[in-house]
């Protein structure tokens, strides 16, 4: 999935975002706002992943979303 497609549909997946990592608060989904660089930041950050992981486990979240169009 594109930045610009998930952005769109921020608002419909963030709560899927939710429930696949916990810990992510409302605060920084609203920080983050669909931008896979903050979002992998953020993966790092509170899961402690190495930025490939992040990346990996990102990309694989939003290319199954974008199947599935939850």
């Amino acid at each position: 999935m594109n930045e610009d497609t998930l952005k769109g549909k921020w608002n419909e997946i963030r709560g899927e975002i939710q429930k696949k990592w916990g810990e992510l608060t409302d605060d920084d989904l609203d920080k983050a706002e669909g931008q896979h660089d903050k979002m992998v930041g953020l993966l790092q950050q509170k899961y402690g992943y190495a930025r490939d992981k992040a990346e990996k486990e990102y990309d694989e979240f939003t290319s199954t979303w974008s199947r599935s169009g939850v």
